[in-house]
């Protein structure tokens, strides 16, 4: 475990509830200042992809899942310069999903775990969905495996958080507009621990 995952996974051990989530917000934040090769920062995107999940009427636990979806990348700490986060597959989004697991329920957790499968699903079953990816997803998705394999997508569509990884991929994919006004992410904090207490 490296040092920005030790240093926060000691500060939620430490704390009750209020403070995890204040934790877990306050580290977006302080990480969050990465572009991560597109238009936003790490913390825009977070609360651009929170905020159309939000307005699309989605659970609390899918709004939760839609705001941490990329928490593995800080995770991994790929925002300190040193790596090359389109030259290989650090897994981020099961680094992400197994960090948050002891404090959320799988209503959260597992789309996290399969937004980027589903990307390469939705590439596989919709032609015209890759030509509107942005350029650093185009990348990343080679580099993630490319399209699923006939064996990888009947698995794929088996998968019980199918639907709601689609639909926190699809906000990931428009979360990246510079323009896009945001709110502050102590909006999403009741929502949080709603999703919180579920676990």
């Amino acid at each position: 475990m490296n040092r920005p995952q030790q240093s926060l996974q000691d500060k939620l051990e430490a704390s009750g509830r209020d403070e995890q989530i204040t934790a877990l917000f306050t580290f977006l934040v302080e990480r969050g200042a990465a572009n991560y090769d597109e238009a936003v920062t790490q913390l825009a995107h977070a609360l651009q992809a929170a905020t159309l999940a939000r307005e699309s009427g989605a659970s609390a636990e899918l709004i939760t899942a839609a705001l941490f979806h990329d928490l593995g990348h800080m995770l991994l700490g790929e925002d300190d310069g040193t790596k090359q986060m389109l030259a290989e597959d650090l897994d981020h989004e099961c680094i992400g999903a197994d960090f948050l697991k002891p404090y959320f329920p799988e209503a959260v957790t597992s789309p996290i775990r399969l937004h980027v499968p589903a990307k390469r699903y939705l590439c596989t079953v919709d032609a015209s969905y890759h030509d509107q990816l942005s350029a650093a997803s185009k990348r990343s998705l080679a580099v993630q495996g490319g399209t699923l394999s006939a064996a990888e997508l009947a698995a794929f569509q088996q998968e019980p958080f199918l639907d709601q990884a689609v639909d926190l991929r699809r906000w990931d994919d428009l979360a990246k507009q510079q323009e896009y006004e945001v709110p502050a992410i102590d909006s999403f904090h009741t929502i949080v621990d709603r999703a919180f207490s579920h676990a």
